[in-house]
């Protein structure tokens, strides 16, 4: 019997996380190949009227639990934004921090996308609304009921991330290694060929 020269599909566990002081979602995918898998979801709820020290440790260790319990490759959350309430932004900045410390630690690849580009990956739309990105990730992953919306905007920087890999894959078939990860690389490698 002839041996098959396919080669085994690209499978990937992804965690996505929207850090937040008071509540980080977080969402975890399996892309395998191109097709996108819901493995699990939720949210890491602190109390507000905790420190705020205390509240970034009990995030620290919940991710540290997921990514302990899944072991996933890579973890997507959404780019620094300004916010015009500083107060707010530090917050969310120390958040994040925890978040990249506890994929840090375990060594895993770490991507980082806009929000509007997490929303045009989900929705097809950079300015769609979380209600949008709600009803979108439901579809993409074939979910029942309503999430959450920390835990739907971390499983949409999942799968932003898978999106970006699977398009990345393809064109790395299609036309070989690309010195740059941006679209407009690949638009400009794509078109010299």
């Amino acid at each position: 019997m002839p041996k098959s020269s396919a080669k085994p599909l690209h499978r990937e566990i992804i965690l996505g996380i929207d850090p937040g002081s008071l509540i980080t979602g977080w969402g975890l995918i399996e892309l395998i190949g191109t097709e996108l898998h819901h493995l699990a979801h939720g949210t890491i709820a602190t109390n507000a009227a905790m420190a705020l020290p205390s509240r970034l440790s009990q995030i620290h260790s919940g991710l540290r639990g997921i990514i302990e319990r899944h072991h996933p490759a890579t973890v997507s959350l959404e780019k620094v934004f300004f916010s015009r309430n500083v107060q707010s932004a530090l917050k969310l900045g120390q958040a994040r921090g925890v978040a990249l410390l506890a994929a840090a630690e375990r060594e895993l690849s770490i991507s980082e996308y806009s929000a509007a580009e997490i929303k045009l990956a989900v929705v097809g739309y950079g300015r769609a609304t979380k209600e949008q990105v709600q009803r979108m990730v439901n579809a993409l992953l074939c979910l029942r009921g309503a999430i959450r919306a920390d835990a739907a905007d971390a499983l949409a920087s999942a799968i932003c991330h898978a999106h970006r890999r699977s398009f990345q894959d393809l064109v790395v078939r299609s036309y070989g290694r690309v010195k740059s990860s941006s679209w407009r690389d690949y638009l400009e490698t794509a078109s010299e060929r």
